[in-house]
C-alpha cells in the first residue's frame, strides 16, 4: 500500500514501564510488549485512532503525524485470527491432544490433581506439617499452574476458591504455601512480560465456565506488577459475570503492604 503522512501512536520508551495495559486496549492487536517495552509490532497495524491513549498509566503514549505505511485492515483481521488460533493451540497443548499435525501435546501441559505433598506425597510427614527433615511440603493440588497452560473446562477449576498468582509473589512471600496457597487452586504469570490480551481471554472464559468460590489476586508493589489485577478486572467485564476479587499487594522484603476488595462488576 505504500507509505504516507498520517497520524498514529508514538510510545516514549523513557517513560513506558512495560504494564502492558495499553496491549488489551488496542483492538487491531498493534502493541506487543517487547523486552519489557510496549512496541507497535508494524505502521500497517495501527490507525492512528488512539483509544489506547488513556490506558497508560505513565502517560507514554501520544499521536504523533510522520510517513508511516498506510493502515490495512485485512492484514488487522489476519493479525487478529492468528492470535485466535495460537491461543486455540495452547488450549489444545494443555489438553494432550494433537495440534492439527497428528503429534501430541507437550507432555508437561497435561492436567493432573494431586493430593498435596504436605498430606501424601512428603514421606514421614510429622504434627505441624513438616517432613522427617524438618522441612515443610508442598501444597500445590494440580498442575499446570500457568494461566496461559490451564484450560477454562480443567476440572480442578469448578468451586475452587482461585489464586491468581503474578510470579514474582511467590518467590517474596516466606509464607506463600502455608498462608496463600493452602486451600485454594493457583493460576500463576508474569502481566509485564507475557501477552495481556491473551490473559485477558483466557480468564474471562475461566471465570464464565466456573462457579468460583473466591478470587484472589496477589502481585507485586512494583508498578508493571499492578496490570495483573487491571487484567482480572477487564477479564471479569467481558465474562459478564457477577464477581468481586480480593486484591492483595507484596512488597519486595515479603510482607503485605494491602488488602482490599475490588467492587464487582454486575452482569448486564
Amino acid at each position: 500500500m505504500g507509505t504516507m503522512n498520517r497520524e498514529i501512536i508514538r510510545i516514549d520508551e523513557e517513560k513506558c514501564d512495560g504494564c502492558g495495559l495499553c496491549v488489551p486496549n488496542c483492538a487491531e492487536g498493534a502493541i506487543r510488549i517487547v523486552d519489557g517495552k510496549a512496541r507497535i509490532v508494524a505502521d500497517k497495524y495501527c490507525d492512528g485512532l488512539g483509544a489506547c491513549l488513556g490506558h497508560c498509566p505513565q502517560g507514554a503514549l501520544s499521536i504523533e503525524v510522520r510517513e508511516a505505511e498506510a493502515f490495512d485492515e485485512q492484514a488487522v483481521e489476519e493479525l487478529l485470527a492468528a492470535d485466535q488460533a495460537r491461543a486455540g493451540d495452547d488450549a489444545a497443548d494443555l489438553r494432550g491432544r494433537p495440534k492439527g499435525h497428528g503429534g501430541e501435546g507437550c507432555p508437561s501441559a497435561g492436567l493432573m490433581t494431586m493430593n498435596p505433598c504436605l498430606q501424601a506425597n512428603v514421606p514421614r510427614v510429622q504434627k505441624g506439617g513438616e517432613n522427617a527433615d524438618g522441612q515443610s511440603g508442598s501444597l500445590l493440588t494440580h498442575w499446570p499452574v500457568q494461566i496461559r497452560l490451564v484450560p477454562p473446562d480443567a476440572p480442578f477449576l469448578q468451586g475452587a476458591n482461585l489464586l491468581l498468582t503474578a510470579d514474582c509473589t511467590a518467590v517474596a512471600l516466606p509464607d506463600y504455601h502455608t498462608n496463600w496457597l493452602s486451600g485454594r487452586t493457583v493460576l500463576m504469570g508474569c502481566s509485564k512480560f507475557d501477552d495481556a490480551e491473551l490473559y485477558v481471554q483466557r480468564l474471562a472464559e475461566l471465570f464464565r465456565r466456573n462457579r468460583f468460590q473466591s478470587v484472589t489476586v496477589l502481585e507485586m508493589e512494583v508498578p508493571c506488577c499492578a496490570n495483573m489485577s487491571r487484567i482480572v478486572s477487564e477479564a471479569i467485564r467481558r465474562s459478564a459475570t457477577d464477581l468481586s476479587f480480593e486484591r492483595v499487594v507484596v512488597a519486595r522484603q515479603g510482607h503485605v503492604l494491602t488488602r482490599e476488595m475490588a467492587a464487582p462488576f454486575t452482569a448486564a
